[in-house]
C-alpha cells in the first residue's frame, strides 16, 4: 500500500529566481554589515576594560607564580637574617600568611648601618642578583633585609609590550572581537535568515530551533574556556617554566592570541551535535553508526583537541571530555529526534 501525495503543494511558496537569491542575499549582508559596525564601535568604548579582562587570568597566574617562588624561598631568607643576628619581628607562619594575602618579599643588601638605624635608602641597597653570594656581601660589609611588596607591583607579573604601537594595535583587535561578539546574535540571525528564504515551508522552522541551540553552544564552549580552562593551564605552563628555572615574561600580543584560539576552538567544537544531527539528516550516517564507532570517534575527538588547543595535557583532557559527553548528546538528539518520513515514500 501505497500513501497518497498530499492535495497541498509544499513548494508553492518556495520558488525564488537567481536574481531574487541575489537580492535576498545582498539585503542580509547589509543588515549583517550594519550591525557588526554597529558592535565594533561599542567595542571601541570598551576597548580598555576588555584588554584588563583579558589579562586577569594571566595577571593572576603570574602572582601566583612569584608568590609561590617566594613562599619557597622563604627559609633561606629567614636563614639569612638570622646568621646576621637581626631581628626579625615576625614568624614564619606570619610571613607565609602575608605571602598568601599578597605581600611578596625580596631580598636584598643593605650596609650594616642602615640596617640597625633602619633608614635603608632604596639608592643604597644592593639587590640579591647583584651579591652574588653571601661571602661577596659580607666582603662589602653587607647584611640581607626583606623588602615586602605588593604582587602586583613585581617585574614579571603585567604581560609587556616589544614596540610602541603594539598596545594601540591591541586595543584595536579587542575591540573588533568584541564587537564581532557582540553583533554575532545578529550576524548568525541574518545569514539564517538568508538560508531559510531558500528552504521550503515545512522546514524553514528548523532555523528558528538550530539558530539560538547553535549560538548557545558557541558561547557556552568559549566560557568554558575562559572561565574555567585558562586557570589549569596557566598554572601547568607557567608551573613548567618554574621547573625549568625560568621566570616568565609574557608578551600581550601574545598571550592575546592565545587567548582568542582557545575560546574559539571552544566554541567551534561545541556544534559538534549540530553537526551529527546534520550528517544524520542527510543520511550520511545513522544513530546505530554513531553507536558502533564510538572507539574511533573518541580518538578523533582526542586528535581534534590536540590540535584545537596549545597540546599541553590539562587543555587536551579539557575540551576532550565535554567534546565526548556531547558526542553521546548528539547520538540522544538523533535518537529522539529522527529523520521525518516523507509522504511520497512508500508504507513498507
Amino acid at each position: 500500500m501505497k500513501f497518497q501525495p498530499p492535495n497541498e503543494d509544499l513548494f508553492k511558496d518556495s520558488t525564488m529566481t537567481f536574481g531574487e537569491h541575489l537580492e535576498e542575499l545582498r539585503i542580509c549582508l547589509f543588515r549583517a554589515l550594519i550591525g557588526l559596525v554597529i558592535g565594533i564601535c561599542i567595542g571601541l568604548l570598551l576597548g580598555q576594560q576588555i584588554v584588563l579582562l583579558v589579562q586577569k587570568p594571566l595577571v593572576d597566574a603570574l602572582e601566583g607564580y612569584y608568590a609561590h617562588k617566594a613562599e619557597k624561598n622563604l627559609p633561606a631568607y629567614l636563614s639569612a637574617l638570622r646568621d646576621s643576628r637581626q631581628t626579625l619581628g615576625f614568624t614564619e607562619k606570619e610571613a607565609i600568611a602575608a605571602i598568601q594575602h599578597g605581600l611578596v618579599p625580596e631580598r636584598v643588601y643593605v650596609s650594616r648601618q642602615s640596617a640597625e638605624t633602619a633608614r635603608a635608602k632604596p639608592s643604597a641597597a644592593v639587590t640579591d642578583e647583584e651579591a652574588t653570594s653571601d661571602q661577596t656581601a659580607a666582603a662589602l660589609n653587607l647584611v640581607p633585609m626583606l623588602i615586602w611588596r605588593p604582587s602586583t607591583e613585581i617585574q614579571g607579573v603585567r604581560p609587556t609590550t616589544l614596540s610602541a604601537q603594539e598596545a594601540f594595535s591591541i586595543w584595536i583587535k579587542a575591540s573588533v572581537v568584541a564587537g564581532i561578539i557582540i553583533s554575532s546574535p545578529w550576524v548568525f540571525y541574518q545569514l539564517w535568515s538568508f538560508v531559510a528564504a531558500g528552504l521550503y515551508p515545512n522546514e524553514k522552522h528548523y532555523v528558528h530551533v538550530f539558530l539560538p541551540f547553535s549560538l548557545g553552544l558557541f558561547l557556552a564552549g568559549a566560557a568554558l574556556a575562559f572561565f574555567f580552562v585558562f586557570k589549569p593551564v596557566l598554572d601547568f605552563l607557567i608551573g613548567f617554566n618554574q621547573w625549568l628555572g625560568l621566570d616568565p615574561d609574557p608578551r600581550i600580543s601574545e598571550w592575546f592570541s592565545f587567548v582568542l584560539i582557545l575560546p574559539l576552538g571552544f566554541g567551534i567544537s561545541f556544534q559538534l551535535p549540530l553537526v551529527m544531527l546534520f550528517l544524520d539528516r542527510i543520511g550520511i550516517f545513522s544513530v546505530q553508526m554513531y553507536l558502533e564507532k564510538w572507539r574511533i570517534a573518541i580518538f578523533a575527538i582526542t586528535v581534534i583537541s590536540a590540535v584545537l588547543t596549545p597540546a599541553d595535557p590539562y587543555s587536551i583532557f579539557l575540551m576532550a571530555i565535554p567534546l565526548i559527553v556531547l558526542y553521546f548528546g548528539g547520538v540522544a538528539l538523533c535518537h529522539y529526534l529522527p529523520r521525518r518520513k516523507s509522504p511520497y515514500d512508500e508504507d513498507e
